[in-house]
């Protein structure tokens, strides 16, 4: 990989982001690296923990569950520090995702039902109804 330059940490995490929204595992195994060698270098905490979101989205992709959620919890822990509740929110659905996926409907409901208190919260609509959609089995 190499150094990154210092200004392209925005795009990095910015395509990392985008690439994890879309599910595009393609595009995530180029960014998410590239997002947080980027965020390292600098010391940005929440470029860091888009890219272990992004991480976490990739390795849900890949079936690799326990890397997902161990890149999930630790998005999470650094978003819950600032506090950023929309990203919160989005890292809780991620979780959800990945409990689902694995059979825990009851986990998977509870972080489902914490991430769309956070969204009304935040009048997101979009990631309310993206979110009970998720709960539906």
């Amino acid at each position: 990989m190499g150094t990154v330059p210092g200004g392209d940490h925005d795009l990095y995490a910015v395509l990392a982001e985008t690439a994890a929204r879309q599910r595009n595992a393609e595009d995530l195994a180029q960014y998410a690296p590239l997002a947080e060698e980027a965020a390292k270098l600098i010391g940005h905490r929440l470029h860091l923990a888009i890219a272990h979101r992004a991480w976490g989205v990739a390795h849900t992709l890949k079936g690799e569950y326990a890397q997902a959620r161990d890149r999930l919890a630790s998005a999470l822990q650094i978003f819950e520090s600032y506090p950023a509740p929309w990203q919160i929110a989005r890292t809780l659905h991620e979780l959800g995702e990945v409990k689902r996926l694995e059979g825990d409907a009851k986990g998977a409901n509870d972080d489902f039902s914490r991430a769309i208190d956070l969204f009304e919260g935040l009048r997101a609509a979009p990631d309310i109804a993206r979110t009970r959609a998720a709960m539906e089995p």
